[in-house]
């Protein structure tokens, strides 16, 4: 069955009926704005300022019975941006009022905010207004609204990467301290984050303090802090690394309480992402279809936690092509008459989906025998440009993603390899 946009968007646009309040809020920190229009356009009271907080929730909903109540209108749809995390709180308030919440792309808002006035001026009211506009034309999207466990695995992913970014940022300050105090450590050992270097930098911060000693002083500090240990032969290669150094020997206290407080910082970030993971470990255990999608060679726990955080439950996806738009993975073409531009892939969607697509994709093509062959057929017999089969694949992990999760089943590396056999 193949998944068609139309339809879903003739659907949108058919749910607005003549008894419909269309209410667009423009999202702010502090102080949010509403504008009301009814199915046809036409602007229905007065512009409400409210804030964010309880009472202002509930002056909104008091605004909304009024107008209803006015214009003999039964039924409340509210559309609004979902500007970074300010929209939340109200979005599930006004749930919980039964009140159907939806919202509207960012983007759109600026393309159309010139439909009423042909201008292009910008404020609150007028941006709450194109919202309502929008959504009386069928320019919304439901709100996902997920369970527990999908929302903890989001707020976990996102901290992950910010522990990641800290991680990272740690790892290079060290590799920029060895350049300029100790650049022969690396003829010793390969990276700067093995467990040896960075004994090494704990226990010996500096090439002139390493000079002075025995190879037996070093196997001995060395085995106070780890439990394997490189042996004399290493130990007697870092004393001849040490005492040819060229490195900085000027300021070395300055340069050597700077090594600590960064040898900290990664020891923190290390032992953080280490509980992150766990967590997240944790919470993949409690979803049944995450173990049937953990059976799929090459798919790992912090991909398929990227994926679920952002995407939600994927048994509410009607096909993986909702997944993929959802991810901002469609594609998008540009043409008139009988010129043709190039077909793109639109990344209107969430980036963290489509990265955690992205790299699932990647370690399937290199360890999943079934994909590995798919993607070599694609690019050997059907003379695919290798980006372009692993965009294709992206679709299929996205298919069986939503497969697997629709219909509680296992996965069958049989079906995939079927495919391959005919396609060959």
């Amino acid at each position: 069955m193949k998944f068609k946009m139309q339809d879903k968007q003739n659907q949108l646009i058919e749910r607005i009926s003549d008894k419909h309040l269309v209410v667009g809020v423009d999202i702010a920190q502090q102080f949010h704005v509403a504008r009301a229009v009814n199915f046809r356009g036409i602007v229905v009271g007065d512009p409400l300022a409210f804030e964010n907080n309880e009472e202002g929730f509930a002056s909104l909903l008091i605004w909304i019975k009024n107008l209803q109540k006015l214009n003999n209108l039964d039924t409340v749809i509210v559309g609004m941006e979902p500007t970074g995390h300010y929209w939340i709180n109200l979005s599930r308030w006004l749930s919980k009022q039964n009140i159907e919440v939806v919202t509207v792309n960012p983007h759109l808002v600026k393309r159309n905010k010139e439909n009423r006035d042909n201008s292009q001026s910008k404020s609150d009211k007028k941006d709450a207004l194109v919202i309502a506009d929008m959504v009386k034309n069928g320019y919304y999207s439901y709100v996902r609204y997920t369970s527990e466990s999908f929302e903890k695995l989001r707020v976990l992913m996102s901290n992950r990467d910010v522990v990641v970014k800290r991680l990272v940022s740690s790892i290079n300050q060290l590799n920029r301290w060895v350049d300029i105090v100790f650049p022969e450590l690396r003829q010793v050992f390969k990276e700067v984050t093995a467990k040896g270097a960075i004994a090494t930098l704990r226990l010996f911060p500096s090439p002139i303090e390493l000079s002075i000693m025995e190879p037996s002083e070093i196997i001995v500090g060395w085995k106070s802090i780890m439990k394997r240990q490189p042996g004399l032969k290493k130990a007697q290669l870092l004393l001849q690394a040490a005492r040819k150094s060229v490195g900085t020997r000027q300021a070395l206290d300055a340069y050597k309480f700077h090594l600590e407080q960064l040898l900290e910082e990664y020891d923190l970030a290390v032992t953080q992402l280490e509980r992150v993971e766990k967590q997240v470990s944790d919470v993949l255990n409690k979803i049944p279809f995450a173990k049937k999608l953990l059976t799929i060679k090459g798919i790992s726990e912090i991909s398929l936690a990227g994926i679920l955080g952002e995407a939600g439950d994927l048994s509410g996806f009607s096909h993986g092509n909702s997944l993929l738009r959802h991810a901002g993975l469609h594609l998008a073409e540009a043409s008139s008459g009988k010129w043709k531009g190039q077909i793109v892939i639109s990344k209107r969607g969430r980036s963290r989906l489509r990265r955690f697509l992205y790299l699932a994709t990647m370690s399937l093509v290199m360890n999943n025998q079934e994909f590995k062959a798919i993607h070599s057929h694609n690019v050997k017999v059907k003379k695919m440009k290798k980006m372009k089969s692993i965009m294709k694949l992206i679709g299929k992990l996205a298919r069986i993603f939503v497969g697997i999760a629709k219909r509680n089943e296992s996965y069958c590396p049989e079906k995939l390899q079927h495919l391959t056999s005919l396609a060959a």
